[in-house]
């Protein structure tokens, strides 16, 4: 019986530095960032549909979507933004599930579904298990204005522009407090791992 984590948290959380740590367990990891870029690629459906929803206009010279001119259409526009994730969803959630049946079918142990709105998405039932990476929100707000040069303004727009990572861990199966080392969350993770029978 293969367990499925569901693996999420908040802007600058540390997430991404959580999820690469399952390699060391041989857990792999079905990331939905990447898959969400991957189903925007020329010939893929979704990027069609785009194209035909959004014009031409959105296009590098290579054809490629210019996420930055696309961003901008829909960026404070429900309604285009409505249509473009009505786009992306259905194919990055068709793309996941594939993935992980595919895992399964091959009898691993885990496989962990990364994806940043498990719960706002409502995608938990994708998962047996739901893992959130918490930090404190002083925390997390210096490391957003940190890492991506915002001011504190813009840090608090963006977190609460996503549902409270304190709000998340109440929904959680389990909690991986990351306030501290890296080492101390790597910690974490394998005693959860081990409870869990998984490594």
């Amino acid at each position: 019986m293969t367990l499925v984590i569901g693996l999420t948290g908040s802007i600058a959380s540390g997430k991404s530095t959580v999820s690469s740590m399952f390699d060391d367990f041989n857990i792999p990891v079905i990331d939905a960032d990447k898959i969400s870029r991957e189903v925007v690629m020329p010939g893929e459906k979704a990027y069609s549909q785009i194209v035909d929803t959004f014009g031409e206009t959105i296009l590098r010279g290579d054809k490629s979507i210019d996420r930055k001119k696309l961003g901008a259409i829909v960026f404070g526009n429900e309604e285009k933004r409505k249509q473009l994730n009505a786009i992306v969803h259905p194919a990055v959630r068709g793309k996941m599930l594939k993935k992980r049946d595919n895992y399964v079918g091959t009898g691993v142990k885990s496989v962990v579904l990364d994806i940043p709105l498990l719960f706002e998405s409502k995608l938990t039932h994708f998962a047996d298990k739901t893992v959130v990476v918490y930090v404190d929100e002083q925390v997390q707000l210096e490391r957003l204005m940190e890492r991506d040069g915002c001011s504190e303004k813009e840090a608090y727009q963006r977190i609460n522009a996503q549902l409270p990572v304190k709000k998340k861990a109440e929904l959680a199966d389990a909690v991986i407090d990351n306030n501290r080392s890296k080492r101390n969350a790597y910690q974490q993770l394998e005693t959860l791992l081990r409870e869990w029978d998984v490594v």
